[in-house]
């Protein structure tokens, strides 16, 4: 698809991955980019248009899509860690949250602007995704298994909205460098770099993203048998 000209939302627009992602689709040409985030006034990109968009809020979200009724791009990429959950122990009210924001919330707004997206001509739908779609992380299960539903849903959408012309991304990176990756040294991909690579499939019209040497990795080896994890 055509990004110059284009209208775009993004939501979480206002820092790290968001933040990348608008700005990779101004320097494309996009004519206007919708910023939406919890709060307005977070957005300190003078050619963005802040939009209040709490991905968890059926009120917010139904607004939302009646304001940005022009966009052929929505890129859902708002979410949190989930990381105050342990495994096995402590209250599930991280995973809980996670699961609200990443998966339920990508469903809402892919839900709110799937007709608008149809009336403007198809365009296309991009879910944020993680490696973690794909491998069981102990440190942090609830953020897994939100991402591991996230794509089974990306799955569902890039079949039902097909037919009216809208292509589904699923955008998978391990560590990117942002504040949701700061406790960890290990190896991180650049937010710019998962945004330019996002871009390249939307003007190629391909349907998944795979940001990094581990992320493209572990996609390969979803077809091996299960083995025992590492270090038994």
């Amino acid at each position: 698809m055509e990004i110059k000209g284009s209208v775009a939302l993004v939501t979480g627009a206002n820092r790290g991955i968001g933040r990348a992602f608008a700005r990779s689709l101004i320097s494309h040409g996009a004519a206007k980019v919708y910023a939406g985030v919890r709060d307005p006034a977070g957005v300190t990109d003078a050619d963005l248009v802040p939009l209040r968009l709490d991905v968890t809020g059926h009120e917010d979200v139904g607004a939302a899509a009646a304001v940005a009724n022009d966009v052929s791009i929505v890129i859902n990429n708002a979410g949190v860690g989930g990381g105050s959950t342990q495994l096995l122990e402590g209250t599930f009210d991280g995973a809980r949250q996670a699961m609200e924001v990443n998966y339920f919330g990508t469903w809402a707004v892919a839900r709110a602007f799937a007709p608008v997206l149809a009336r403007n001509g198809g365009g296309a739908l991009v879910n944020m995704l993680s490696l973690a779609s794909w491998v069981g992380q102990p440190q942090f299960p609830g953020y897994a298994a939100s991402k591991a539903a996230q794509w089974s849903l990306t799955g569902s959408l890039r079949q039902a909205l097909h037919p009216q012309g809208t292509l589904v991304v699923g955008v998978h990176a391990g560590f990117v460098d942002t504040e949701l990756s700061a406790w960890t040294n290990a190896s991180k991909v650049s937010s710019a770099t998962v945004a330019e690579l996002t871009m390249d499939a939307l003007t190629g019209d391909r349907f998944e993203v795979l940001a990094d040497e581990e992320t493209r990795r572990i996609k390969a080896a979803l077809s091996q048998p299960v083995s025992a994890p590492s270090g038994t």
